[in-house]
């Protein structure tokens, strides 16, 4: 996941609160969405379908956050 951020990513972790609570909940979303279609298949649920939808939304704000951030160091 934005492989262009990787050094900010890093340097992030652990150090940052926001990022560190949209990463932890953006990979409990990817986990449970795997978990789901590995259980009942591919076939796209309703659940599935909620799910892949929270995980855009925060991997928007993930972005954005990185970009902001990127924002600042450039200043």
């Amino acid at each position: 996941m934005f492989p262009e951020y990787r050094e900010l990513i890093s340097a992030l972790k652990g150090n940052h609160k926001r990022f560190d609570s949209l990463f932890e909940k953006h990979n409990k979303l990817d986990h449970e969405i795997k978990r789901i279609e590995d259980e009942f298949g591919s076939a796209y649920s309703t659940k599935v379908v909620r799910l892949k939808l929270e995980k855009l939304e925060i991997k928007r704000e993930i972005q954005k956050l990185l970009e902001d951030e990127s924002e600042k160091g450039e200043r």
